[in-house]
């Protein structure tokens, strides 16, 4: 019995040693790391939910009853709602179509049918904003410029329209291409995943195509389908550059552009009424959720096929080619079309239906831009904080990413999720929030880069994480352990083995992080100013001033950064695949 007890009493202490392990300093570097990437998210959500309710030390509601007590409330909510949901409807409708058409049918083209439906993501909204403008402007537009021309040769005559962009139906529309992409990347996913058994089964039962995909097909992949749903409706509740160039001079009025009007456009800024309006956005985010939590408890779904299942392609037919004109036509209405007028606006020097060909030239970007002090300013502040930011993102997110996956604890899995919070909760809240926490007393960061750069890593936190989890998932065990049992440090193997290995991948996500900073509207448009501009805010300065042909030769230049980066960093990565250089390393 003695025995047995003094086994015990060893047993015990090993396991408490086991169970509160001293971290390694690699380990430790990452916990403070984590804390503070964490820190910049929480604490300013914090600071909203706090300012609410307390104000000048004590508990009040006033900024809840200033914001009641605002004379058009109900239109304003009533305007964010329709737009909301209609933009996430036609999202949903167009991106669902798309990925039935690249996973189903023979329609699909390869690789081309599932990069082309995401390519909204390269061309910023607020640079699309301004090329839909300049396309279906009633009557400058050069879309409904040409249109009165064709429609001229058949004895129709318009002196404007026959479209304006600044409706409705115009802003509808842009946000549905925006919103578009998370549709058909969660559907796309639900469909590749669910076992063709069951549609094979209703088809043999006698049912046709389409009944097939309305009785099993749709309803069996719900739970894709209403992630990609919230996503669609976070991202019209959180947007502030389309509605804001298309909406307000339709009168159409958002609660997104309503606090940046507040805290910007104010004296003084009204910051209560702003911060009552950002607890609408999250109920309507919240709502979004809970639907979509009735939806996945009501319904019966579909387990994860086999690895040697595969759906049975669908033959169109006739409509094959049909299809595939819908697919590259959607593709050239939502991306193509308003670069090209912003590039001929940009190349024209000045706005005007009628195109000068022969005297287009880059000389009018040259000056409208790098000749322009103050936006040259703004624009070397984007690519420098899309550089620092993306760096400081990605590589806080790698060794995040990788000590979760090196340590499947509690601790561990909360980091997880707290990295990935900004992705559930609106972007306009959260720059409201570090406005909140950082503009004023003790910090005084207003009108600073610093400001802006905390603000970008808080909002884009989610995709480094992202894309940060799967650079580490595809590094094997074998040489990570190779490196420690020859006795290097983690430190040594971070940088050799494992930064290495994940380049591509985090090269990337650097990519996606850097154009995502240097497009930002949402929070360049609350966080900076005259002191800190940026090439957003510079962008709804000129649009506010009506300079278009600044404004387009802006936009011009941002679609051409990207379209940069995109190409430099795919070349990249294509060559470390073709030498064997590639994060699929390990034995895996």
């Amino acid at each position: 019995m003695t025995t047995a007890n003094a086994l015990v009493g060893d047993r015990a202490p090993a396991r408490a040693r086991r169970r509160f392990r001293r971290p390694s300093a690699f380990d430790a570097v990452t916990l403070v790391i984590a804390a503070v990437l964490i820190a910049i998210v929480v604490v300013p959500l914090g600071r909203v939910l706090v300012r609410l309710f307390w104000v000048d030390g004590s508990f009040t509601l006033a900024p809840i009853r200033r914001t009641l007590a605002i004379p058009d409330l109900g239109k304003l909510l009533l305007d964010t709602a329709i737009l909301v949901i209609a933009s996430a409807l036609l999202a949903f409708v167009i991106g669902v179509t798309l990925a039935w058409l690249n996973e189903r049918t023979n329609a699909r083209m390869g690789l081309l049918t599932d990069a082309l439906p995401l390519l909204p993501f390269l061309l910023p909204p607020v640079a699309g904003a301004v090329g839909w403008t300049m396309l279906l402007s009633p009557r400058a537009g050069l879309l409904n410029s040409w249109i009165r021309d064709a429609l001229g040769w058949f004895g129709v005559d318009l002196r404007e329209g026959p479209f304006d962009i600044n409706s409705w139906y115009g802003l509808i529309m842009v946000m549905a291409f925006y919103a578009v992409p998370f549709v058909f990347m969660n559907a796309s996913a639900g469909l590749r995943n669910l076992d063709p058994a069951l549609e094979e089964a209703s088809r043999l039962s006698g049912a046709g195509t389409f009944r097939t995909l309305r009785k099993v097909t749709l309803p069996a992949v719900a739970p894709s389908l209403g992630a990609g749903f919230l996503l669609a409706v976070w991202f019209g509740v959180g947007m502030f550059s389309i509605p804001a160039i298309i909406g307000t001079p339709a009168n159409i009025d958002v609660i997104s552009v309503r606090i940046v009007e507040l805290l910007t456009f104010t004296f003084p800024p009204q910051t209560d009424v702003a911060i009552g309006l950002s607890g609408f956005v999250v109920i309507f985010v919240g709502l979004a959720y809970w639907l979509q939590l009735r939806i996945l408890r009501r319904g019966r779904y579909a387990t994860v096929a086999g690895k040697g299942a595969r759906a049975k392609t669908i033959d169109l037919k006739a409509w094959k080619w049909p299809a595939r004109v819908l697919v590259l036509g959607y593709v050239i209405v939502s991306t193509i079309l308003p670069i090209v007028a912003l590039v001929l606006v940009s190349l024209n020097g000045f706005w005007t239906p009628h195109i000068r060909w022969a005297n287009l030239s880059f000389a009018a970007v040259s000056k409208a831009v790098f000749e322009d002090e103050t936006t040259l300013h703004a624009l070397l502040n984007s690519l420098g904080l899309g550089l620092v930011g993306g760096v400081i993102g990605m590589f806080g997110a790698a060794m995040i990413a990788l000590y979760v996956a090196r340590r499947r604890t509690a601790l561990s899995k909360g980091i997880d999720v707290a990295i990935k919070l900004p992705a559930a909760i609106s972007n306009m809240v959260i720059a409201v929030g570090i406005l909140l926490l950082l503009a004023g007393a003790p910090f005084h960061l207003t009108g600073t880069l610093l400001i802006l750069l905390i603000g970008y890593l808080a909002l884009e936190l989610p995709q480094a994480s992202i894309a940060a989890d799967a650079a580490v998932s595809g590094v094997g065990k074998e040489l990570p352990e190779a490196s420690s049992i020859s006795g290097a440090r983690q430190f040594r193997t971070f940088r050799k083995v494992y930064v290495p290995l994940m380049l591509p991948g985090l090269v990337a996500g650097w990519a996606l992080l850097f154009i995502r900073i240097v497009g930002d509207l949402t929070a360049s448009a609350i966080l900076a100013g005259t002191a800190n501009p940026v090439v957003g805010f510079r962008i709804l300065e000129v649009f506010t001033s009506g300079s278009f042909a600044l404004l387009a030769s802006l936009s011009t230049v941002l679609v051409i950064i990207t379209a940069t980066v995109l190409v430099v960093v795919l070349a990249y990565t294509r060559r470390k695949s073709k030498l064997g250089v590639s994060a699929r390393v390990g034995g895996v």
